[in-house]
């Protein structure tokens, strides 16, 4: 089993403030992954641990399909990319009868697992 992948769309988290939650867990096992996440207190650290879920299900599902045992403990996050998603616009009432753009962004994350061997 080489690797899995999850992916969140247009989830509703400006990618500057995940990539701060994504660095933490970058490169460390999918346990250590998911502890820092348990004891961060972002926004983000909850999509990111339900993404990270999805990627260690996804293996499991690989492995199962080829009749093979993984051990979730034992697999990496290999690749945590958060990019950026459309914007939703929205107009807040300014000074002088003006109007004011408010960007709501969002973010399309993707999580890369595999096993320890690949290094």
């Amino acid at each position: 089993m080489a690797t899995a992948v999850s992916k969140g769309h247009f989830l509703r988290i400006a990618p500057r403030k995940a990539r701060l939650v994504a660095d933490l867990i970058r490169g460390k096992t999918v346990e250590e992954a998911r502890d820092v996440l348990h004891l961060t207190g972002k926004k983000a650290a909850p999509i990111l641990t339900k993404i990270l879920n999805s990627a260690v299900a996804n293996a499991e599902d690989q492995a199962a399909a080829v009749q093979q045992r993984i051990d979730p403990d034992e697999m990496v996050v290999r690749r945590v990319t958060v990019d950026e998603g459309p914007m939703l616009r929205r107009f807040r009432a300014a000074a002088r009868g003006r109007a004011v753009r408010i960007r709501k962004r969002t973010s399309h994350i993707t999580v890369v697992i595999g096993d320890t061997e690949g290094d």
